[in-house]
């Protein structure tokens, strides 16, 4: 579960800043861009954390961003008024959640 919770990290980050350069080009959206690269960024990080031996740090790192984005996109798609770029984030997004707190389950 760790591993393909580190994996998972570093591909929802780059997910997530190939989206934030979409909505940056089609939308013209600064916010889009900005959200998009940090939080992929963050996201990348903590699976870099977690392969250089700061599984907690990674882990709780990667939690916290998996929140934000939730907390961004699961109320647009539970309010049925979502576009498809954010039912994909905030299934990313709870799938994230899932591993992450699965992988704290089994560190030791």
């Amino acid at each position: 579960m760790i591993d393909a919770t580190r994996i998972y990290y570093l591909v929802f980050g780059a997910l997530t800043i190939a989206g934030g350069i979409i909505g940056f080009v089609k939308a013209k959206s600064r916010a889009s861009l900005i959200a998009g690269g940090l939080c992929g960024l963050l996201l990348i990080v903590a699976g870099a954390l977690m392969f250089d031996h700061k599984l907690m740090a990674g882990l709780i790192l990667g939690v916290l961003v998996s929140v934000a984005l939730a907390g961004q996109f699961v109320p647009k798609v539970m309010l049925n008024r979502a576009p498809i770029h954010s039912i994909v984030m905030a299934v990313l997004s709870v799938v994230s959640l899932i591993l992450t707190i699965g992988a704290f389950t089994r560190i030791k």
